[in-house]
């Protein structure tokens, strides 16, 4: 049997209980005429019951899943940032500017994949699954270039070889070229996750490698499959619809080249109708490598 004065504490408790959560009158069997009484003051909330102890006690931390979670009231803990190799640590004019001393250093195409695949400053290269470097003849006079890999470009290693590569593949063949007659690549090596668009920091830290790839294979015509490239490459800020089939001079360290706007593959997959307009610029092309144009 609990003690008289542990009952009434109990009963107290009850009671403060119901005050702090907003209780005024206590109800009876006996109806009241509420409007009829007088305005009585406001209850005075009692102060709560402190347990007394020898010590203080610093409040309770509980692990969950591997994260510490500090009880209600006590200030959030600072979490560092995942870390992945230097991507994390690296700030974005560092790592552009690491990039270019190291994309300055390749000889030839096999020894910038190499370094490419070395090159740590950016996280996309940590969440692809694959390095996604070029395919082609690295002797062709003509270079395309898109954004990014996609979820087949990842997994195969190569640019351009699901829906959009097969119409790629079309659109060059109904011109008289093919993959042995030319050069294909990215201005971003490594799939973003989800097949989102790449950052202008993630662009950034790419360039001088896809700039480098661009001298080493020295091309006489660039074409540009999309906004994102012909940005890139050429510095405008207009969409594609209004660059397409328009030519840019491009500068290599030892001439400067001929760069064609056209549309992107997956977006004439998207909007068939469109496919007009990438024939005449496909039809330009040749004009250009016949030297017609």
């Amino acid at each position: 049997m609990p003690s008289p004065s542990d009952a009434q504490a109990d009963l107290i408790a009850y009671l403060d209980f119901h005050v702090e959560a907003g209780a005024d009158a206590a109800l009876d069997e006996q109806p009241h005429d509420r409007f009829g009484e007088p305005d009585s003051p406001a209850p005075t909330l009692r102060a709560p019951r402190r347990v007394a102890t020898a010590r203080a006690v610093e409040p309770p931390v509980v692990a969950v899943a591997n994260s510490l979670v500090p009880p209600p009231g006590a200030p959030a803990p600072v979490v560092a940032p995942r870390t992945f190799g230097r991507a994390a640590s690296a700030q974005p004019d560092e790592a552009a500017s690491d990039a270019r001393t190291r994309a300055r250093q390749a000889k030839s195409l096999e020894e910038l994949e190499r370094i490419l695949a070395d090159f740590d400053a950016c996280p996309l290269r940590f969440t692809a699954k694959n390095l996604v470097f070029g395919d082609g003849n690295p002797e062709a006079r003509v270079m395309f270039l898109g954004e990014a890999p996609g979820a087949d470009e990842d997994r195969i290693g190569k640019p351009f070889m699901g829906r959009s590569g097969q119409l790629l593949d079309k659109m060059m063949k109904a011109v008289g070229l093919d993959r042995t007659s030319t050069y294909i690549g990215n201005i971003v090596p490594w799939r973003p996750p989800g097949n989102r668009n790449p950052t202008p920091q993630e662009v950034a830290v790419c360039r001088p490698f896809v700039e480098r790839q661009i001298e080493l294979v020295d091309p006489d015509i660039i074409v540009c499959l999309g906004a994102p490239a012909t940005q890139t490459l050429t510095g405008s800020k207009d969409g594609i619809l209004r660059t397409r089939g328009r030519l840019f001079p491009y500068t290599l360290p030892n001439r400067e080249v001929k760069l064609l706007a056209t549309l992107h593959p997956a977006f004439l997959l998207r909007q068939p109708v469109q496919k007009r307009l990438a024939w005449r610029d496909f039809r330009a092309l040749r004009a250009l490598i016949d030297g017609t144009a």
